[in-house]
């Protein structure tokens, strides 16, 4: 008994090239995402994590429920002078891992509307876009750290 496969290398072919008619997505990777605990009160705290783009992007925004405002800050040293500000947009290089840390760009949560609990995961949504400016989103939930975690020198933002 004969069977042929000609057919079904036919629909092997024809799905191989309709793959390669789809745009490939970029595709951009979180690891190491934190946050860091509030005591009550507190009306701000920082979110840090760590950014690998496979094309050149930029993280352009980032939303979550348990603050009213969340902006992308920049911490930096001119001369003996600590500044911080938020900046537009971060520039995620092809392949290269970017990192948001307490002691350069960061996410600023403020106007927090309850306490961040050490052991809680708070949800962060990304808004990146690559150099084609097509964007994507990234629901992320990072876990909450006590107060001192991994701060190279500890800054308190007052807004």
């Amino acid at each position: 008994m004969a069977v042929s496969l000609q057919p079904a290398k036919r629909a092997l072919a024809v799905l191989a090239m309709m793959g390669l008619a789809l745009p490939a997505l970029a595709q951009t990777t979180v690891s190491d995402a934190w946050v860091r605990a509030s005591v009550p009160h507190q009306q701000s705290t920082g979110a840090f994590m760590t950014l690998t783009a496979d094309t050149d992007s930029k993280l352009l925004s980032v939303a979550s429920p348990v603050a009213k405002t969340v902006q992308i800050h920049e911490m930096s040293m001119k001369g003996d002078v600590m500044s911080m500000g938020e900046v537009k947009a971060v520039d995620l290089p092809a392949g290269k891992a970017v990192s948001l840390d307490p002691n350069g760009y960061h996410v600023m949560l403020m106007g927090l509307t309850q306490q961040v609990k050490e052991g809680e995961q708070v949800p962060l949504t990304l808004t990146i876009e690559d150099a084609k400016g097509t964007k994507q989103t990234l629901e992320i939930q990072a876990p909450v750290r006590p107060l001192g975690a991994e701060a190279g020198h500890d800054h308190a933002h007052m807004h």
